[in-house]
């Protein structure tokens, strides 16, 4: 037997024993305010945040933001957007969203340790739409914002077949001298609506 097998046996008949998990319930950051604490990440990642009392003020609240108010090709996930003039399901190409200014979707949840919501099935085949969009807005509903991610994760299912993402913020990257670039490889601007 050579020095490596020599080595190998050694590991392996004094390989330790097995380690009972931890326990994972309870745990992360909890907030006295969960959805105060979940508009101010929205704003630390580069997005904003708007409160409503109800999505009947959705279509009023999205016109105050410029670039939805100046957008001119607009697709919605979110019924009652008048200014939708975007059929998603109609759009056989996910190419042709290249030029789309605005999207609306919705979301499932929002986390407030880090300013993401869970988003699934948005648009189906042409989920492209939230990523060439050059501006997003989410909609998300008060009741369903989380502390922590652990308890985000306890709530989500991913659709099968299907799709699930947690999306924070416009895009943005950064390089190793600090320099942080909004909308480098998607949407240039986020509005999260808070609904309830």
């Amino acid at each position: 037997m050579g020095s490596r097998e020599d080595i190998l046996h050694a590991l392996r008949a004094n390989l330790p024993g097995p380690t009972p998990l931890p326990e994972w319930q309870g745990f992360g950051i909890t907030f006295p305010d969960p959805r105060e604490r979940f508009a101010r990440s929205v704003a630390e990642v580069g997005g904003r945040c708007v409160r409503l009392a109800d999505l009947s003020t959705l279509d009023a609240e999205l016109m105050l933001v410029p670039e939805y108010a100046s957008a001119l090709k607009v697709a919605s996930l979110v019924p009652g957007v008048k200014r939708a003039n975007v059929d998603l399901p109609a759009v056989g190409d996910p190419h042709d969203l290249r030029d789309l200014d605005y999207c609306v979707i919705g979301a499932e949840l929002g986390v407030a340790e880090s300013g993401a919501v869970w988003v699934t099935n948005h648009g189906l085949r042409n989920r492209a739409a939230c990523y060439l969009a050059q501006h997003i807005a989410i909609v998300v509903k008060g009741e369903t914002i989380v502390h922590n991610l652990h308890e985000a994760y306890e709530r989500i299912q991913i659709p099968r077949p299907g799709f699930g993402m947690f999306l924070s913020g416009p895009s943005k990257t950064a390089d190793i001298e600090q320099a942080l670039v909004i909308g480098a490889h998607g949407p240039r601007s986020c509005t999260v609506f808070v609904v309830g």
